[in-house]
């Protein structure tokens, strides 16, 4: 039944999502007028908390690129519905749903995926362990056309480890690697997470990634990047420097601002 709410509210937003998603398409085609973090649980059993990312992408050698994602989060489960544009070259919708289900000294979080283009993909990922906790996990996709929003590989493994030991701090680090496509794509996560007060928090991830953009390819990129989140009270803001993005040798900036209601 909680999914099925979760499911029924989310479709009012979808229709508003949808009218721009086709205004922005017909745009595009001459029709008419001519781009691993904690989420908001909802306080009341019955409530939902949404949260609404709009994103900008600036991509040496490619076209600037834009991301809408409405999420939202009914206890533990968790949907989603986005839109990706990069200019006219490449676009696609998607919708994608999670729980998190919770043991004893372990959390288990099983999502699926959607996107035009034919693709689908999933994932589960494992939190064990409490003040000090181990992090493992494992993600598949069918290898159709995708946009990768993590940047991180997708047909990988996870496994890393982390802390709340001290006051209102999360640390943890984690390593993501590719074990199917043969690339050698690997990223090393260092992620910190402040709350500073009831209403602020800081998030910082440090990366170091390193392979080739497909195992057919002769380069092999490395580098470092970083991205900062803050937050304060409903609202958000995230910037984010990938020098190699896609394991490939452009440079992108990632901007995105946020409202959770």
């Amino acid at each position: 039944m909680k999914t099925l709410l979760l499911c029924c509210h989310l479709a009012r937003v979808f229709i508003a999502v949808s009218a721009f998603v086709w205004y922005e398409t017909a745009c595009a085609q001459g029709v008419g007028a001519q781009e691993h973090s904690a989420e908001p649980i909802a306080t009341d059993s019955e409530a939902i908390a949404y949260k609404l990312t709009p994103s900008f992408y600036r991509t040496t050698h490619q076209p600037n690129a834009y991301d809408l994602n409405l999420r939202a989060n009914l206890q533990s489960h968790a949907a989603w519905i986005g839109f990706y544009r990069r200019s006219n070259e490449f676009q696609q919708l998607r919708a994608g749903y999670e729980n998190t289900i919770t043991f004893p000294f372990v959390r288990l979080t099983p999502s699926v995926q959607y996107a035009t283009r034919g693709f689908l993909g999933g994932s589960l990922n494992a939190e064990i362990g409490e003040r000090y906790f181990g992090l493992f996990g494992i993600g598949r996709t069918n290898l159709k056309d995708y946009f990768n929003l993590n940047f991180d590989p997708n047909d990988a493994v996870l496994i890393g480890a982390g802390t709340r030991m001290l006051p209102n701090t999360t640390l943890s680090a984690f390593q993501i690697r590719d074990d199917r496509l043969g690339t050698g794509q690997r990223v090393f996560h260092i992620v910190a997470r402040i709350k500073t007060d009831s209403r602020t928090r800081w998030t910082l991830d440090v990366f170091y990634k390193e392979g080739r953009a497909t195992a057919g390819d002769e380069l092999t990129v490395r580098g470092t990047g970083v991205s900062a989140t803050y937050d304060y009270d409903r609202y958000f803001v995230r910037i984010a420097s990938d020098p190699h993005v896609n394991f490939t040798k452009d440079h992108m900036v990632r901007l995105a601002t946020g409202l959770r209601f």
